[in-house]
């Protein structure tokens, strides 16, 4: 069994985001950068498939600026096998399209039985690049799943809907991306992170490939207004519901 994992580089949910000077992208200053959480979901199902199977190999690939080797070794360190860096400074400002089309040049040739994506990217949430990746490679694709099983050269996944669960079959080669429920991602154990600092990551360039889509400005929410306390029991409830009509006009 062979098992890619497409894994991306983003700011940490804890940052505290400004919007840079030129208004289509962040200030990346003193910003700290992690393993996109829903990746995690993804890297840690093929080490799991990996430890029911120890013929597994794991190969994991990002699509970034330099830095993200420290992700790379991330993986490797909770258990992946090989590490592929598509470097690329400007990386953050490619749309989906362009990196599903950079991504699926960097996969085609390689043996593989399943692709793994996490849903979404906790920094531009398109929850596009797993789909469009799949759709290049001509692979059966689900996305979302909580659940997934291999036998007989097929797989099962389910997901979660509302009022239900789905089900699905794919015949292998598949690809799925993966979101939270589906596991609880390791830690790294501080073997796994020595053996990975020794390994060496593969390191390919980009290519070329179209942004169809281009962020035209950015900008932060703005900021809510104080709260307004207007009385105390049912003599508040005649002033409330004058504000709600004057004031914030939402009745």
């Amino acid at each position: 069994m062979n098992i890619i994992v497409c894994i991306k580089r983003v700011p940490d949910t804890e940052t505290r985001i400004k919007v840079g000077e030129d208004g289509v992208a962040i200030d990346v200053t003193g910003v700290n950068y992690v393993l996109n959480p829903y990746d995690e979901y993804a890297v840690e199902e093929a080490i799991r498939i990996k430890e029911k199977d120890k013929s597994t190999k794991i190969t994991v690939i990002c699509y970034g600026p330099g830095e993200s080797t420290k992700e790379i070794r991330t993986a490797l360190a909770m258990g992946c096998d090989d590490g592929v860096l598509i470097k690329d400074e400007g990386a953050s400002a490619r749309s989906p399209d362009a990196v599903s089309s950079i991504l699926s040049s960097a996969i085609e040739g390689r043996e593989y039985d399943l692709l793994l994506f996490g849903k979404q990217a906790v920094d531009d949430d398109a929850g596009a690049v797993g789909a469009m990746t799949a759709t290049r490679l001509k692979l059966p694709f689900v996305a979302s799943i909580n659940a997934l099983e291999l036998s007989e050269g097929k797989a099962v996944a389910k997901r979660d809907v509302e009022g239900g669960v789905q089900t699905f079959e794919a015949p292998l080669p598949a690809s799925f991306s993966a979101q939270k429920g589906l596991n609880e991602p390791r830690l790294p154990a501080l073997k796994g992170i020595m053996k990975a600092k020794k390994k060496k990551i593969e390191e390919l360039g980009p290519g070329e490939a179209e942004d169809k889509i281009r962020v035209q400005k950015m900008e932060m929410p703005e900021q809510r207004s104080g709260g307004k306390i207007v009385g105390e029991g049912a003599e508040a409830v005649v002033e409330l519901v004058r504000l709600l009509r004057e004031e914030a006009k939402v009745l």
